[in-house]
């Protein structure tokens, strides 16, 4: 894959589980095997801006179930282990030989399962707000503020600038940096017969998505985890991501933990330059 073909999204495809087709994105670079994972609701292009930054590494990211340019079947039952089998079928489609695992949100809880799906896959983790909670009573779908928001998303616009100036215009999309928020658009949406563009992440997966995120079980598995793991968190305004990371380090025998109190829930997508700086510091002699 040249440089052209990274720029532009273009991406190889591999089965996962459930008929799911991984589409895989080559972010370029130079030296071991990285793969990024993104959160819920984006998608692997969102990491283009930070790539650069990602000095010293070959960086992979794949679209996971559900979002991107991956392709599901009508009928899949969507399961967070099932994000995780994305990740191990794109490790096993490119080849990559003990990657370190960077994650965001739903991603980090995608590296941290497949992980523990697979031991030994990763040489080590960096993840921004992992999506892994203590055991808790669930939330009803009709009382989570998340579900709520997803099912309200507006799914479509005329075309792609006017969908940039929306979420420019307002949080939480508002929080990211131009180019990220740029790249979200220009990829994650698809072009419809009806020459308006229709997100790929389509609101009802995504409040799905979310229905799902506190029930996988890995909180109780973290201390299977043998490995170095970063456990990054933004400002602890309310419970919630930000407010579990120190409890997520803790079961976690080799972890520490890096705090960002001016940053958010997007604090990657936010600051890409700064935590990839942070990232190839926490990553530095791993390989």
């Amino acid at each position: 894959m040249g440089d052209e073909d990274r720029l532009t999204g273009a991406a190889t495809r591999a089965p996962s589980t459930d008929g799911v087709e991984v589409a895989i994105h080559d972010l370029g670079g130079d030296g071991p095997p990285m793969l990024l994972a993104h959160a819920t609701g984006f998608h692997a292009m969102v990491w283009a801006p930070m790539a650069p930054h990602l000095t010293g590494w070959h960086r992979i990211a794949p679209d996971l179930r559900c979002h991107g340019d991956t392709s599901i079947p009508d009928d899949l039952v969507l399961s967070w282990w099932g994000v995780a089998e994305d990740v191990l079928a794109t490790i096993d489609a490119v080849g990559l030989d003990r990657p370190v695992g960077v994650g965001h949100s739903m991603g980090g809880a995608a590296v941290i399962l497949a992980e523990l799906l697979r031991p030994g896959t990763f040489a080590a983790l960096w993840l921004y707000e992992p999506i892994v909670f203590p055991p808790h009573p669930p939330v009803p779908a009709d009382q989570n503020p998340m579900v709520l928001a997803a099912r309200k998303r507006r799914p479509w616009f005329p075309d792609r600038d006017e969908a940039y100036a929306n979420y420019a215009a307002k949080p939480p999309l508002s929080e990211l940096s131009p180019a990220c928020l740029r790249a979200y658009v220009d990829h994650g949406f698809a072009d419809a017969d009806d020459d308006t563009v229709v997100l790929k992440c389509l609101p009802e997966r995504e409040a799905q998505n979310y229905e799902l995120g506190g029930h996988h079980g890995g909180f109780a598995r973290l201390g299977e985890l043998a490995l170095p793991v970063t456990v990054a968190h933004g400002r602890v305004d309310h419970p919630g991501p930000a407010s579990i990371a120190p409890a997520i380090a803790a079961e976690i025998a080799d972890a520490h933990v890096r705090s960002y109190d001016d940053l958010a829930h997007f604090g990657p997508l936010a600051d890409p330059a700064r935590i990839a700086a942070d990232i190839v510091t926490d990553l530095a002699g791993i390989r």
